[in-house]
Order: C-alpha cells, then sequence, then structure tokens
C-alpha cells in the first residue's frame, strides 16, 4: 500500500513538471541586466533608472506599465533632441523584439522614479514591476548606486 502511494505521488509530480518549468521561462523571458537607481540627494522628489532590458523569448514583449510601491509613480522616458533642444518625453509602450535588447541611459531612454515613499540611500533595493501588454508582469530587484 504505501509503495502504490508513493508511485501515485511521483507519478502526479511528474505531471506538474512541464507546467512547472514553462512558468519558470515565462518568468525569464525579460532580463534587466546591470539595472541600477540614481541615489537621490536629500530632499530630492525624483530620481532615474537605468540598465538593459533583454527580451530572451521568441516572441516579442510589449512594455506597458512601470511600478514601485516605495515610490508614488514609476514611468518609461526617453531624451530626444528636438530644434537643437534636448527635451525630455514619456514613452507610453515600449516593443522590444525577440532576442533584442533596450538600453536605458542617461541622454536615452531612462526610468523616472518620482515621490519615494522614504528617502532611499546607497546600497538600498527598489523593487520594480514592469507590465507587459499581455498581462504578464515582470519583477526585478534594482540596487540605489552613487554615481
Amino acid at each position: 500500500m504505501k509503495n502504490w502511494f508513493l508511485s501515485l505521488l511521483a507519478a502526479g509530480l511528474a505531471g506538474l513538471l512541464p507546467g512547472l518549468s514553462s512558468a519558470v521561462a515565462v518568468e525569464q523571458a525579460l532580463t534587466f541586466d546591470a539595472a541600477w537607481i540614481r541615489a537621490m540627494p536629500p530632499g530630492m522628489k525624483m530620481t532615474a533608472g537605468f540598465g538593459r532590458l533583454h527580451n530572451a523569448s521568441t516572441e516579442a514583449i510589449e512594455l506597458t506599465a512601470f511600478a514601485s510601491a516605495q515610490f508614488r509613480d514609476v514611468s518609461l522616458h526617453r531624451t530626444e533632441l528636438v530644434d537643437g533642444v534636448s527635451r525630455m518625453r514619456e514613452v507610453p509602450s515600449l516593443v522590444i523584439p525577440p532576442g533584442e535588447s533596450v538600453t536605458l541611459e542617461p541622454g536615452g531612454y531612462h526610468l523616472m522614479l518620482m515621490m519615494p515613499a522614504e528617502s532611499l540611500a546607497e546600497g538600498a533595493r527598489v523593487t520594480l514591476d514592469v507590465s507587459a501588454e499581455d498581462g504578464r508582469v515582470f519583477r526585478f530587484e534594482l540596487p540605489v548606486v552613487r554615481r
């Protein structure tokens, strides 16, 4: 009886493994490499985030929202040169083709993190949720650094 139960349990767990491995693969579809948040001077109400978003999947990923419980507002912006003047504009969505990357860096795409819930010292970590158009949410932990 005991061996029968163990065999049944093992078969049931084996049946769950394919679903479990594909759930893990979904979580890794988007990576945020070398990501970091700029440390804020005292009294500052906004900062920026940088890194490289990489789509490791075989389908395009459209990013539509960014959020963090540590900030009232998080959005994607892009610095553009318009009539010889550098302007920062919010980007409502960003499509990353399969196998491609988008670099967030000063002077280009970057995250704007506004109205912090509390002061974040160098070495703190910010939890960032990145939402895709298809409903997936990717979570990243970004260090706060002084650069």
